[in-house]
């Protein structure tokens, strides 16, 4: 249940960053965030600078290298709030 709430909260975050081409129903666990969702570089650090604040939690460098799809994002998300337990 809490992976269902997580996506919603990431759901809602990525969609203020779609290009009007792009459908919000288009985001769905598999999507990758720049071949899929037309999502651009700079986007991609405005969602990360939001999942950090809407998480509490603190993404690296690495972690934004690995975030290529929105399960990617889930996986990172679940680990750092796992971490601040």
């Amino acid at each position: 249940m809490e992976s269902d709430q997580h996506f919603e909260q990431l759901k809602d975050i990525v969609k203020m960053y779609l290009p009007d081409d792009v459908s919000v129903d288009a985001i769905v666990v598999d999507s990758n965030f720049v071949k899929e969702l037309n999502i651009n570089s700079a986007n991609l650090v405005d969602i990360v600078l939001d999942v950090e604040d809407a998480f509490g939690i603190r993404l690296e460098n690495e972690d934004m290298d690995k975030m290529q799809t929105v399960q990617d994002a889930l996986n990172i998300i679940a680990q750092k709030l796992q971490l601040k337990k």
